[in-house]
């Protein structure tokens, strides 16, 4: 009997059994499109100015001779931190070759705002969203005898001075009114008392940049949504931040008049933003709550003897705000844009 031949080994997984042809056709996956950069944001009539820097002939705010003039500017942009984004906008390390304050000092001139100070020449001058200690700038330090800086506790946190050519009486930071240690909201109020008034610079808590409708806030939460979660905690701090505040404030107007300005981080009606539907009960400073705390304390109850408080930009400006109607001139150097009181009288 012949012997029995041994089967043929079948070809190994890696090789093809078949002719190339029979494959199947592998898929190609084409490359995401890349999103366009997003460039600056321009006003809303093409023919305002949208610079990315300050004018170096910026002509100064017209104002009345024997005035107190009072200014508030957002530094956000301008790079003043001794920690976090020092080197500008969005950047984790102070420019090459510099340190941290001359670093900050640097954006401080090439960014313009330093064109800005000495233009305006206010007596007063608020700077929110610092986020450092003092640092060493020529066009502060030698225009204003009197500086204070309000530092938060967290470094890279908040932030808030006030710098003066006037000598006030007393000097404030933070909020006695709270129920955390008055230091911790050193960052966000400083308040000096004049002779005959009070100023009050703040930066107000932000609600947070993600905000849902609150109704939905616990089922969001239930699902593991953290981000939900950081804005309710942000929404609550801040309706203790304005139940303090009014309190504060009560007890300020029953002694001198009251100055308040800074960073307020509300939207009190449509008129002063530009989407109101999109935005109303869903982005932070747009909320009920906060719009409710905000009048509050503007319009305290009429048997409680003390004096309503004036929006005086509202006040003077009725009409919906359509573009930065603010010193155009240096629309685009910031995101934001200073503000300038001019007072009669003595503070």
């Amino acid at each position: 009997m012949p012997p029995k031949r041994k089967a043929e080994a079948e070809p190994p997984a890696s090789q093809s059994s078949g002719s190339e042809a029979d494959e199947p056709e592998k898929k190609t996956k084409k490359p995401a499109a890349k999103k366009a950069a997003k460039g600056p944001v321009t006003p809303l009539d093409p023919s305002l100015p949208h610079n990315l820097t300050i004018p170096v002939d910026l002509e100064p705010f017209p104002t009345k001779a024997d005035g107190i003039d009072i200014c508030m500017e957002c530094v956000r942009n301008q790079g003043l931190r001794k920690e976090g984004a020092l080197g500008g906008a969005g950047s984790d390390r102070p420019e090459k070759g510099r340190g941290r304050d001359e670093a900050g000092s640097h954006r401080f001139v090439t960014q313009g705002l330093s064109l800005y100070v000495e233009a305006e020449d206010a007596d007063i001058l608020v700077l929110s969203e610092t986020k450092t200690g003092e640092p060493s700038i020529e066009a502060l330090t030698s225009r204003y005898p009197h500086r204070y800086w309000g530092v938060d506790p967290k470094k890279g946190n908040a932030g808030l001075a006030i710098l003066s050519k006037l000598e006030p009486i007393a000097v404030t930071f933070g909020m006695p009114t709270t129920e955390e240690a008055q230091p911790e909201s050193a960052g966000r109020i400083i308040t000096l008392e004049f002779e005959n008034s009070y100023v009050v610079g703040t930066y107000v808590q932000n609600a947070g940049q993600k905000l849902a409708v609150r109704d939905i806030f616990g089922f969001f939460a239930s699902l593991g949504c953290t981000d939900v979660k950081q804005s309710l905690q942000n929404l609550s701090k801040k309706e203790a931040w304005n139940v303090a505040f009014e309190t504060y404030l009560r007890q300020l107007t029953a002694k001198k008049p009251v100055i308040w300005t800074g960073d307020l981080n509300v939207v009190p009606t449509e008129n002063d933003i530009r989407n109101w539907k999109t935005n109303y009960n869903k982005s932070a400073g747009c909320t009920d709550s906060e719009i409710n705390a905000f009048n509050a304390q503007l319009n305290p109850p009429a048997d409680s003897g003390h004096e309503k408080l004036v929006d005086v930009w509202r006040n003077a400006h009725p009409e919906a705000v359509k573009q930065c109607e603010i010193r155009l001139e240096i629309y685009g150097a910031s995101d934001h844009v200073p503000v300038m009181l001019d007072l009669e009288g003595p503070l």
